[in-house]
């Protein structure tokens, strides 16, 4: 049955249109901004996950960066705890070689000042942006300021982490390092002084003679060495942090991509195939829109 009132075929192209010209707008807007879940719309559930990972990957590198500012002064701190280290060992062999009986110890002193004066130079410019990790001014509160090693005095955010709905940060503590304490006790090393007797102390206390101040000037320098290895134990703990960040957020980078992202070949196939859809249903409509007139010649 005919109707000039109702066309039934009309109204089915034009509805089989219209899902097409939708199909082809959202294949469109896909190809345009790259993305298959722009909005909440559509895809609540990947589209809320995906912002939180995005969201996470950002902390994670706003955190790197920061970390890269607290590595560099670790770095210029274990630069200058190693030139210590060396002074140091120079500080050891000339008071070594004031040992020996006919040496001028004035001359050999001499030497020695100097060296610990270019000691403190170092510990003075061993400082990143105003932070110095050796001169023993990061002391945790309670700690001993003459304690080469300076127990739990920095700590650097490293992370964020999540445990269902609680939210929180991860922390890398580290120890600073008094090499002030090792420049002051070289400072008492006076090889040009003759032999003394201790002031106080029980009278089986040694006298104070060359032995034992080659024994105080090793033993400084074993000090040295220990905070200069571990400033070089966190200079590689804070790389190797840093290292996984950088690859833990190319991986949440990688796992919103593959939520979110829009495959660029499945839609160019896609769009070629509504704009053919698109094409054919312009013309069923057209043609469903000539039976009035086909009627029409019915009573001709």
């Amino acid at each position: 049955m005919s109707s000039i009132l109702t066309n039934s075929s009309a109204m089915n192209a034009l509805a089989t249109l219209k899902d097409v010209n939708r199909g082809l707008n959202q294949t469109q807007d896909r190809v345009s901004t790259g993305l298959k879940v722009a909005s909440g719309k559509d895809n609540a559930a990947y589209f809320a996950v995906s912002e939180t990972m995005k969201g996470d990957s950002g902390m994670f590198k706003a955190i790197n960066e920061g970390m890269t500012a607290t590595k560099n002064s670790v770095a210029t701190a274990r630069l200058g705890a190693e030139t210590v280290a060396d002074i140091a060992q120079q500080i050891v062999e000339r008071v070594a070689f004031a040992q020996t009986d006919g040496v001028d110890r004035k001359d050999v002193q001499l030497e020695i000042d100097a060296l610990v004066k270019n000691m403190g130079t170092a510990i003075e410019q061993a400082t990143f942006n105003g932070d110095n990790l050796v001169d023993g001014t990061k002391t945790a509160e309670g700690a001993e300021v003459d304690s080469v090693l300076v127990t739990g005095s920095v700590t650097v955010t490293n992370g964020v982490k999540r445990d269902g709905a609680t939210f929180s940060t991860t922390s890398f503590e580290f120890e600073g390092v008094n090499l002030n304490a090792i420049k002051a006790a070289f400072e008492t090393i006076d090889v040009s002084a003759d032999d003394v007797a201790y002031a106080a102390g029980p009278p089986e206390v040694p006298a104070e003679n060359m032995q034992t101040r080659l024994a105080d000037a090793e033993e400084q320098l074993a000090a040295s060495i220990t905070a200069a290895t571990s400033l070089g134990i966190t200079e590689n703990a804070l790389e190797g942090q840093m290292e996984f960040i950088d690859s833990l957020t190319d991986t949440l980078d990688s796992g919103v991509s593959s939520m979110v992202d829009a495959d660029m070949e499945e839609e160019a196939a896609r769009l070629q195939a509504y704009q053919v859809q698109q094409q054919l249903a312009t013309q069923s409509l057209s043609i469903a829109n000539q039976a009035p007139q086909n009627i029409l010649s019915l009573f001709r």
